[in-house]
């Protein structure tokens, strides 16, 4: 499931975000993210040692940015997938368990429609984003 049905990638990566990956990796070589739907790190695309989270059954594998596995729940695909996710990195904290906290930088999402324009409500419009 890492492509749409015209090949558009489903999620992709700023620089700033493909920075900061590089940097987690540097501590931690093997991760993934996986979407957030929890109530306590809102919607934020959470970032793990691939040892210490269990893909579940029921998790798409929406692609990958620099290499790393992105995944979301199969019940949030179902509401995101006319959108394409876009990873960018803010200052702030990162999530509770994700490895991007304490760092002073977080992982956020960011999105557009399919076709359409940047979607991102009560976010600036995410910038052009080459695909990686």
């Amino acid at each position: 499931m890492e492509t749409t049905a015209t090949g558009e990638p489903r999620v992709l990566a700023t620089d700033a975000a493909l920075v900061l990956i590089d940097e987690i990796r540097r501590d931690n070589p093997d991760i993934l993210f996986h979407q957030s739907g929890g109530c306590c790190d809102g919607s934020s695309p959470m970032c793990y040692p691939s040892s210490e989270f269990r893909v579940g059954e029921t998790d798409v594998k929406l692609g990958e940015i620099a290499g790393v596995p992105f995944y979301i729940s199969a019940s949030q695909f179902e509401a995101w997938k006319h959108t394409q996710l876009i990873i960018d990195v803010v200052s702030g904290r990162g999530g509770m368990f994700s490895l991007d906290n304490g760092r002073e930088k977080r992982f956020l999402t960011r999105s557009r429609l399919f076709g359409g324009e940047t979607c991102a409500i009560g976010m600036p419009s995410a910038p052009d984003v080459p695909v990686v």
